[in-house]
Formats: structure tokens, sequence, C-alpha cells
């Protein structure tokens, strides 16, 4: 959970034990022996999810912190790291949650391979969420969960006393309550992930399916053509299966999708997809580029004819 901290009655050492609760102004509270920490906290994207909100929110591939604080004050739901196709890893991507812990906007990462290393790193950055790139079937599903939880009911690496997940220990409770905060969401891009959509979905630990609409058409052989009558069959499958399964306790599945130009965000949303990533932070700009050499050169071949 994003916050933005205050440090009152006490010396700023921070040293001794601490101990979390929340006041009455929905500020988190966490005390030692000669501070007391508050933080001013907005909810979850899990919570947000189970509320019955539906999230809006944008990729970053440049891993440019100044691009993504602009993103997270923009007034996005969260902000997506693509650690799978972008330019970055886990430290540049810290720099990228700093700059939205300041915009007080949420991250969520998505991993470049299943792989318990990369998944540690990554959550002992402090996300809401991550995002498992090609999930097959319920085994890999399991296996995604079992690397976010610490054991006996996974194999994460436990390290609570120092990473920014847990405040750098300062927060003594995040080990036992991460996990009510944390999306995992599993992405189905294949033809066999579609047949098996539902034992995926049923995963004990899984909030929600990602849909990838370009890796399902290359999957079929139709990756020059998105729009393809069996791309969007597979995507109606997913679809009408998560949304008919029966809820889990504490929400989910959701549906969780990549919008493209052809099947923007609203026609996402007016199929039941509860997280939404409209645009990529390279496709965005590259427009806007593209689209401001274009009016220009227009303009200049309106001025008598001549160049400029």
């Amino acid at each position: 959970m994003e916050t933005i901290n205050h440090i009152i009655n006490g010396n700023g050492n921070g040293n001794g034990n601490n101990h979390g609760y929340t006041n009455g102004n929905n500020h988190a509270v966490y005390e030692t022996e000669q501070d007391t920490i508050v933080t001013t906290e907005r909810k979850s994207i899990k919570a947000r999810l189970q509320d019955g909100d539906c999230l809006y929110g944008m990729s970053f591939l440049s891993f440019c912190p100044t691009m993504v604080e602009i993103a997270g004050w923009s007034g996005y739901d969260f902000v997506i790291l693509d650690l799978e196709h972008g330019f970055g890893g886990i430290s540049e991507g810290l720099r990228c949650i700093h700059a939205l812990t300041a915009a007080n906007t949420p991250v969520i990462v998505r991993v470049p391979e299943l792989s318990h290393v990369w998944v540690k790193k990554v959550l002992d950055l402090g996300p809401q969420g991550i995002i498992f790139p090609l999930v097959d079937g319920p085994e890999s599903a399991k296996k995604a969960v079992s690397y976010c939880r610490y054991p006996p009911n996974g194999v994460r690496g436990v390290a609570t006393p120092i990473v920014r997940a847990s405040r750098f220990g300062i927060d003594e409770s995040y080990a036992k309550k991460y996990e009510k905060d944390l999306l995992i969401l599993c992405q189905v891009e294949t033809a066999e992930g579609v047949e098996n959509v539902e034992g995926i979905a049923a995963v004990d630990g899984v909030d929600g399916i990602m849909v990838g609409p370009l890796d399902l058409s290359a999957s079929v052989g139709c990756m020059h053509d998105p729009r393809n009558e069996k791309v969007k069959e597979m995507m109606r499958k997913i679809e009408s299966t998560v949304l008919g399964m029966k809820r889990k306790e504490g929400g989910g599945p959701y549906l969780a999708g990549f919008a493209m130009p052809f099947d923007g965000p609203d026609q996402f949303r007016s199929r039941g997809y509860k997280l939404i990533r409209g645009v990529t932070d390279v496709g965005l700009f590259k427009n806007a580029c593209v689209g401001d050499v274009s009016k220009f050169n227009m303009n200049t071949n309106k001025i008598n004819g001549q160049y400029c």
C-alpha cells in the first residue's frame, strides 16, 4: 500500500520495537519506543476491486522516473512496470516505484518469467500487484502463488527486517498482512492457457486472469491479425469462463486485460473487465511525436505552397 509518511512525537532515530494500527482518521500508525510514524493511505488495488470498482491504468517500458511520476499525478488508478518487455530491471524499477509513491499511485509489476528469484526481488520492493506471463495451466498458477508466499505456504525468501516492502523492518506486521492486499494476476496468452483458464483462475491465491490479445493471436498463427475471429473466440471463452465462476472468499477471480486500438478500454469495461491497461508510455509518446511532426509538415505545406 502506497503511503505518505510523517514522523511525530520522537527524535527520528526509529530504534526499538514497533507496533502498527489504524487511527480514527484512517491513518496507519507505527509506534516505536521513541517515535510515532503516521502514514496517509489510500485503498489498495485489491480492496478497490473487492468494492466493485473498475480500474484504469497504463504500462511503462521506459522506466523513466520523471515520466512515470507524471503518469501518477495524472490520475491513473495504477501503473504497470513491465519487466517482461521493458528496458529496466530491479534498480530501475525501484526508482520508478519511488516516483509513483510520491504521487500516491499503486504499482503492479509484470515479471519476465515464472521465477522465484524474480518474484522475491520484485515483492521485496513493495508493489501492490504482480503479473505472471505465460501461465498455461493450474500447476504453473500454483507455482506462481507459492513464489509470493512465505513458508510454510510458499517458498518466498524471508528478509522482512531489511526490505522496502516492510518499510525496512519498521512495519513488523508486514509478513502477517501483505497477502490480503497483494493482487496476483496470471496472464493467459496461449491456446493451451485458454483451454485451462477455469483451472488457472480457480487456484487459491490467484485473484484474476490477465488477457493479452497479441500473444493470443500469435499462438494461433495470427500474429499480424489480432482482430482475427479465432482470437475473438478465445477472448470470449476466457471472459465467459471467468465471469461465470463462483466468487472466491475475498473477491475474484477478476478479468484484467490489455486494451487495443481496435478494442478499446470502453469495450473492455462493457464486457466485464475490472482492471484495464489502456496505453503504454512508449506508444503514447511515439504517437505524440509522430502527430507533432505530421502537424508541422502539414502546416509547412500550407505556407504559400513552400517549405520554411
